[in-house]
């Protein structure tokens, strides 16, 4: 599916947005979108260079990034001299495709999909606070179903999701005062290279798609078109808030 659609668009010129985890998937999706709406689009990545990925990514500014380390999120906001737009993407699952129930990978899952969410938007702060972008500057997270359900397989990468919407709640009332308004985007399942290797897999998409309403499985489209509206003049009164983009999922019953 297209990042556009004919009856809706978006006017994103001069906006100077970050989306991080943007080499792929669904920030590739979502940095796609704020570039074709005219924004100037800085992605981040784990690999040193946009080159370095087996796709165009030319037309954004690259930056790489390390979620698990510090000193790497403060060089990614030092390198941003002004921007309207943060959206924290980059996130992943069972890190180094371990057991989150060993507390030490629990631990780097919540880093990677919580604590460095606020490691960027506080070191970001400050040049959030003076975009002129109407409707104020804006963070959207990445939540996910996991922030609504146990999902037993990833205890660190849930509790870190669920904790996103809180941080949401939170910085929505805090940063208010700076004219940024803060809200997250509750994932369904969504084609990614987080969820390549379950798509070829019946029994394990068909259940999921059979308590979907819409009855497919989501896109990255499907999150950008979300995205980019909490983020426009359109969503001016919106803060602090998680929107469940999954096709119905969280609402099905039985």
């Amino acid at each position: 599916m297209s990042n556009t659609f004919s009856r809706v668009s978006f006017d994103y010129s001069g906006c100077r947005v970050l989306v991080t985890g943007g080499s792929n998937g669904i920030g590739e999706g979502i940095a796609r979108a704020y570039q074709a709406a005219g924004a100037q689009v800085t992605i981040t990545g784990t690999r040193a260079q946009a080159k370095d990925y087996d796709k165009d990514l030319e037309g954004f500014n690259y930056l790489q990034m390390v979620a698990t380390d510090k000193d790497s999120i403060q060089s990614v906001a030092d390198a941003i001299e002004q921007l309207d737009i943060l959206v924290n993407n980059a996130g992943a699952s069972l890190p180094d495709g371990k057991n989150e129930y060993e507390p030490d990978v629990f631990e780097k899952a919540v880093t990677i999909n919580l604590t460095s969410n606020y490691r960027l938007a506080a070191a970001v702060k400050d040049k959030l606070a003076e975009s002129t972008l109407e409707g104020g500057a804006s963070i959207v997270g990445m939540a996910s179903m996991s922030s609504l359900f146990g999902i037993e397989i990833v205890p660190g990468y849930g509790s870190a999701k669920t904790g996103l919407m809180g941080l949401t709640r939170v910085l929505g009332v805090n940063y208010a005062r700076s004219n940024i308004r803060v809200n997250a985007i509750a994932c369904g399942l969504i084609e990614s290279n987080m969820t390549a290797a379950m798509m070829d897999i019946p029994e394990m998409i068909q259940p999921h798609v059979s308590r979907t309403p819409l009855g497919r499985v989501g896109n990255p489209a499907d999150i950008a078109g979300a995205t980019l509206f909490l983020t426009s003049p359109a969503a001016c009164y919106i803060t602090g808030q998680t929107l469940a983009v999954d096709g119905g999922f969280s609402v099905q019953g039985g």
